[in-house]
Parts: structure tokens; C-alpha cells; sequence
């Protein structure tokens, strides 16, 4: 005879339906579209971890436009000269640096407006 509601089912349904808990309708309290639902959800969750990382470095490259740009150059100018000058800060610590340390900030773009 087959069983219809065996306790590993249950545990699956259980477990399904902690996951989708919250989801708007019935994505969180019927089975088929729980499951699509939780497809798709950890999906997005996943390639939207790796975008985030893309996200951070925009972020950090328009902080850098905006502060370069208030000492009269561009940020191209600016990641073209560090270079050229040999100094390594990756784009975080540099726009950390322009909001949090100014001061130093102003120097390094000096240093790289006058790489050559």
C-alpha cells in the first residue's frame, strides 16, 4: 500500500514552508507555487550576492568622481596618475579616505596630478 502522508514528507513540506514564510499570497502556504517561489528567490539571492560586489565598487567610483572632481580633475585622470605615481589603494580605501581623511585625500590627488 502507499503511504500518502509518510514523516519524511512532512518534513519536507515543513521545512519548504519555513522558507517561503512571509511571501505574499498563497506563495507561502501552497506547495507547487511555494516551490517555484523558492526556486526563483534562491536564485536571485544568489546572483545578487555576486552583484553586490559589483554594486559597491560603482558606489565607490562615483564617491571618487564627485571628490576628485571638487579638486578640479576627473576620476580617469586621477586612477591614471596614482598609477603612474606607484601608489596601490584600491577604490574602497580611496573613498573612505575622501570622505573620512580629506586632508590626505587632497595630497594624493596633488601627487597624482603630478605623475607623469
Amino acid at each position: 500500500m502507499r503511504i500518502k502522508f509518510s514523516v519524511p514528507r512532512n518534513r519536507r513540506k515543513k521545512k519548504l514552508f519555513r522558507l517561503t514564510k512571509g511571501y505574499y499570497s498563497d506563495k507561502s502556504h501552497r506547495l507547487r507555487m511555494a516551490t517555484q517561489q523558492l526556486g526563483k528567490s534562491l536564485t536571485h539571492a544568489f546572483t545578487d550576492r555576486k552583484d553586490k560586489k559589483g554594486n559597491y565598487r560603482s558606489l565607490w567610483i562615483v564617491r571618487l568622481n564627485a571628490a576628485v572632481r571638487e579638486e578640479g580633475t576627473t576620476y580617469s585622470r586621477f586612477m591614471n596618475g596614482l598609477k603612474k605615481a606607484g601608489i596601490t589603494l584600491n577604490r574602497k580605501m580611496l573613498s573612505e579616505m575622501a570622505i573620512k581623511d580629506p586632508a590626505s585625500f587632497k595630497q594624493l590627488v596633488t601627487i597624482a596630478g603630478s605623475a607623469k
